[in-house]
């Protein structure tokens, strides 16, 4: 007789079915697992069989095999080991053999028979309840799989005693309840920031738009403060958006205690990252920063000091919202519609340009230092600002600061603006003016004529790239939304036009 038992593997954020076969037969006293395992599958039957002995039970004298199928589907990981489990479990009799027909199972094994928590049990339950089927998962990760739906059966035993009690009907395991982290009281707020309102509004219209933006300034002039206070002024994650950055995070392991947040994820990254850790990749190609960062912000502080290797794999993703793993044996594609921020110093001294000092290498310090950022890549950031060196007087007697509460209102009014906007055209899977097509932003952000002519002229003389002339439309869109208004008008364009043109310090890297 043969014993089956639902579980998946994961290729992305995608569950894909895999059938666990059980069967026990006279022969050599040995336990084999077939199909394509990797080592944390083939080490599941050390830890199956401690846990069984642990609960009570003990392989027979026989011959065991355990097929995971389809054969040619490599499987990783050792959410496994509860799946084979209970296949051995139900070919023994101790469970009944139809019991576990309807659910798709996965879990981690401890020798002592409880059950650990193991990652993907979100994108798992939305697999299960795409079959028609319910989910066994850890009880740590009940509450991660509960945010699937209502309708699915989820049973999240903590360990084999229990799933086996709650099948023979002696013990009822009650279903787990989503669980919701408590947002944060004490992110950073603008009201601290002295000074610096330039940069303040080309934060808030980022924000509002979902626009990249790169930050140049001496050290010490706040650059990296002022990136940290953009979570304080972004909305919340709506419904979808939370459900695709869980599922994410679910495949990472970076869901604590199961526990979903609708704060847009910030990821900072140190410079010396590797490509596989901001693209992804690795031996089981698992999400990168980028992927970490979907629908938030990714900020790349000290910009140059990536290799430029690292920082031209972010140009596909900024492009298409996804980044694309590419192997020898299998391809995976992650969701990753990033913000990207970045601040950089003008050169490697980070004093060029200030008034009073002089580099000692010259005019080639800050073009050496700038050199190391790709013009296609700097053609991808939409706003661009210089963020000078605070004066003592905003230190001394700084004017009062609005708070972020405030800003975060306009951010969201603006939003709000864009997605009933982009409902109204039959497109509500965009959300923000960056999302936009080049065929669709054309349609929503014509301007008037005194706009068109500023936006003709500055396009010939300043000889804008076909992505720039676009980029500024959506920039000005958005400066529009911020405004309320339902053209786009010519001190809008002006404006998103001042934000594209590169400073005299970003002028060697674009």
């Amino acid at each position: 007789m043969v014993a089956r038992v639902s579980t998946v593997s994961f290729q992305g954020i995608e569950a894909v079915p895999v059938d666990v076969q059980v069967m026990i037969a006279p022969g050599k006293v040995n336990m084999h697992i077939v199909g394509l395992p990797d080592k944390a599958v083939a080490e599941s039957r050390e830890r199956v069989q401690a846990a069984l002995h642990a609960s009570g039970l003990s392989l027979p004298a026989k011959k065991v095999t355990v097929n995971l199928a389809p054969a040619d589907l490599p499987k990783e990981g050792s959410h496994f080991d509860l799946p084979i489990a209970l296949g051995l479990m139900a070919a023994l009799g101790a469970i009944p053999g139809d019991a576990l027909d309807g659910y798709v199972v996965l879990g981690e094994l401890s020798l002592d028979g409880t059950i650990a928590t193991v990652a993907g049990a979100l994108p798992a339950a939305i697999g299960a309840n795409a079959l028609g089927k319910g989910l066994i998962c850890p009880a740590g990760s009940g509450a991660e799989a509960a945010w699937a739906g209502e309708e699915i059966d989820i049973i999240a035993p903590r360990s084999l005693i229990a799933i086996a009690n709650h099948f023979r009907g002696t013990q009822v395991l009650s279903r787990p309840q989503p669980a919701m982290r408590a947002a944060p009281t004490d992110l950073p707020d603008l009201a601290d920031i002295k000074g610096q309102e330039t940069a303040k509004r080309a934060l808030e219209v980022s924000a509002a738009g979902g626009h990249n933006l790169i930050m140049v300034g001496p050290p010490g002039s706040g650059k990296s403060m002022l990136a940290a206070r953009l979570p304080s002024i972004l909305p919340p994650l709506s419904a979808p958006e939370l459900l695709e950055v869980s599922m994410i995070h679910s495949i990472a392991g970076q869901l604590a205690g199961g526990k979903l947040s609708d704060r847009r994820p910030f990821r900072a990254p140190h410079h010396s990252a590797s490509m596989a850790a901001m693209v992804g990749g690795g031996l089981r190609a698992r999400p990168g920063e980028v992927s970490l960062a979907h629908n938030g912000i990714l900020f790349l502080d000290e910009f140059p000091e990536f290799t430029p290797q690292v920082l031209d794999s972010l140009r596909q993703p900024l492009e298409n919202g996804e980044s694309v793993i590419a192997r020898a044996n299998h391809r995976v594609s992650y969701p990753a519609n990033i913000q990207l921020i970045a601040a950089m110093n003008p050169c490697r001294c980070g004093m060029a340009g200030e008034p009073g000092h002089s580099c000692a290498r010259g005019p080639r310090c800050q073009a050496d230092y700038q050199s190391r950022i790709s013009g296609p890549l700097m053609d991808r950031i939409d706003i661009r600002i210089d963020v000078p060196a605070v004066s003592a007087q905003d230190l001394i007697l700084p004017q009062p600061a609005e708070p972020s509460a405030e800003v975060a209102l306009r951010v969201a009014a603006a939003r709000e603006r864009q997605q009933a906007r982009f409902r109204a055209l039959g497109r509500p899977d965009i959300r923000t003016n960056s999302q936009c097509s080049t065929a669709l932003v054309e349609q929503v952000a014509k301007p008037d004529a005194g706009g068109q002519s500023l936006l003709s002229d500055a396009a010939e003389k300043m000889r804008f790239s076909a992505r720039a002339y676009h980029r500024i439309l959506k920039v000005a869109r958005t400066l529009a939304d911020l405004d309320g208004a339902e053209t786009v008008g010519r001190i809008h364009l002006a404006e998103a036009i001042s934000y594209r043109i590169a400073s005299e310090r970003v002028t060697q890297a674009a």
